[in-house]
């Protein structure tokens, strides 16, 4: 809005206001004299337009953001810890108790028993915040001493940990919220309300699905994977527990809500390439795994938005034709079809086998 108001601009429109009598050239008294105040003027306008953009959702970012949004209801998500499941057994591998409360560590983050989930199967929860508690499977160390322990294990991902939201993110949540008005258990009311919940990475609401009163929720996790039936559990719990309908949740009074996991359909893909002089496919195998897999992410991150996912064969010879050492790829098949895959409306692609000639 301010992109006109520069140094010289200022400076001119100071010096056509000076009389044409008194020197007005570089380095005269009233030039040296007006050209600091024009600085700080040009500096002012600069300052301005930046405060102007950050008045807006569409253009802000950062904290103001998150009040620009919060003046309507929309609170960005915070970091948010993972949940895991923990496995504990004997010197004779059967499985013991742990106290609530006992910590132990894997790849330099700290995990609490939080919860007896079966014999020996605790759920434990990450002490810090974010994505990293979602990597490491395997053996766990205990920081606090365990009678009779012989081995302690991380296994599942209950609940993902998340980053804090993202201003991308949180912008589109709050242009959802302020153009469809959720409301009173409306579909707005229940994608923000589910979509909000720690874990959530996407939702699909399906009304009346088995008959009046009834509501359907499909979900993904934050990691855009499908969820563990922990998750599951746990968003059930928060919006109708049991399904009863008794507004007990967040869910209104009558409404008798079924959350459920979307399911993975599992590709193979096999493909001929061309290679450059002195390259195989074993040698390029891992990056076109790689390159498969970000496609499907992107089209998992579009997953709530979308009827349905196609996985298109042009799309995937696009980016694997990127991948230095190829030059050439034909006779894409997905599933042992040189077509398109449609995917249902609650599925999401999982990669399965990738087998290249050459």
């Amino acid at each position: 809005m301010y992109e006109h108001q520069t140094y010289t601009a200022i400076l001119e429109r100071m010096l056509e206001r000076v009389p044409n009598e008194v020197d007005k050239r570089e380095g005269s008294i009233i030039f040296d004299a007006l050209a600091p105040a024009a600085a700080e003027l040009a500096g002012l306008y600069q300052e301005l337009d930046i405060q102007y953009g950050l008045s807006f959702a569409d253009t802000a970012s950062g904290e103001f953001l998150t009040r620009r949004a919060a003046e309507h209801g929309v609170k960005r998500k915070p970091a948010s810890a993972a949940v895991r499941l923990g496995k504990f057994y004997d010197s004779s591998s059967v499985p013991m108790e742990v106290l609530i409360g006992t910590r132990f560590s894997a790849a330099g983050i700290a995990y609490a028993v939080r919860e007896r989930e079966a014999a020996g199967e605790y759920r434990l929860e990450a002490e810090a915040v974010g994505t990293a508690g979602n990597a490491y499977s395997g053996l766990l160390l205990p920081l606090d001493y365990v009678p009779g322990l012989a081995r302690a294990e991380l296994a599942d991902v209950i609940v993902p940990g998340e980053e804090e939201e993202t201003d991308h993110e949180l912008r589109e949540r709050f242009f959802l919220a302020v153009n469809e008005q959720p409301f009173g258990g409306n579909l707005a009311d229940y994608r923000a309300k589910i979509g909000g919940l720690p874990g959530v990475g996407g939702v699909k609401i399906y009304p009346a699905w088995n008959g009046g009163g009834t509501v359907k929720a499909t979900i993904i996790g934050s990691d855009f994977e499908p969820p563990t039936s922990g998750l599951v559990e746990i968003v059930q719990m928060e919006i109708d527990p049991d399904g009863a309908g008794l507004g007990i949740g967040l869910a209104p009074i009558g409404h008798k809500v079924t959350i459920a996991s979307a399911a993975p359909v599992v590709i193979n893909v096999e493909t001929n390439l061309t290679l450059q002089t002195g390259t195989t496919p074993a040698q390029l195998e891992r990056d076109v795994r790689a390159a498969i897999e970000a496609y499907f992410m992107t089209l998992k991150r579009s997953w709530s938005s979308e009827e349905w996912l196609v996985v298109r064969i042009s799309q995937l010879e696009t980016r694997i034709l990127g991948i230095t050492g190829i030059t050439d790829i034909t006779g894409t098949t997905l599933n042992g079809t040189a077509a398109n895959l449609e995917l249902g409306a609650e599925t999401l692609p999982v990669l399965g086998t990738v087998i290249l000639h050459g």
